[in-house]
């Protein structure tokens, strides 16, 4: 059985690598605006994953595991996505320092074969430290901010803000190994 990433990130193509070399990658391109955010993060994830993982099926010809996965930054009954601009980002920047927000990483699995689908997420809490503007403006111009969730990627530069972290790091950078690891044995995946 083929196993199908259904996502553009490179992050998560490396973090697949920790469990198997051997799947393909196939862009979703699926509208992450067709679904409304009602306010249960969790929900919001797994039904941006599925609608991810959904929009390839049909282009699977031979059976598969296609995953989709989507992640989001939550704060302060906000969600923070990918940063428009510089100004976004700053923004997003200067809200998340010395405080905590919570990232959720949805995952869809979708067994061509069995018709079988599995959603799930992973909930980190991460705290942020005090950062100056001087530092914000800094790592806003490593350009850094704007492809990622709450305009940071936890893996790079900004790895420097984060105080600490309750939750899956995995799933910070987009795919909780772990938890796609058992998802995919569950659907019968042999890895």
């Amino acid at each position: 059985m083929d196993i199908i990433l259904a996502s553009a990130s490179v992050r998560r193509a490396e973090l697949l690598k920790k469990i198997t070399s051997n799947f393909k990658i196939k862009v979703s391109d699926f509208k992450e605006s067709d679904i409304p955010f009602s306010g249960n993060c969790g929900d919001y994830v797994m039904n941006l994953a599925r609608g991810k993982a959904m929009d390839i099926c049909s282009s699977v010809k031979k059976p598969a595991a296609i995953i989709g996965c989507d992640t989001i930054v939550y704060f302060n009954g906000k969600v923070l996505g990918k940063p428009k601009d510089s100004v976004e980002a700053f923004q997003m920047l200067s809200d998340l320092s010395d405080n905590t927000h919570e990232v959720y990483t949805g995952i869809a699995v979708i067994n061509t074969e069995t018709q079988k689908i599995s959603t799930e997420y992973v909930c980190t809490q991460v705290k942020f430290s005090k950062l100056s503007d001087v530092e914000i403006t800094k790592y806003i111009e490593t350009g850094d901010p704007f492809d990622k969730a709450g305009a940071y990627g936890i893996q790079g530069a900004a790895s420097l803000f984060v105080e600490e972290l309750k939750g899956c790091y995995y799933s910070v950078v987009g795919l909780p190994v772990n938890k796609l690891y058992f998802m995919l044995r569950e659907m019968g995946v042999n890895l």
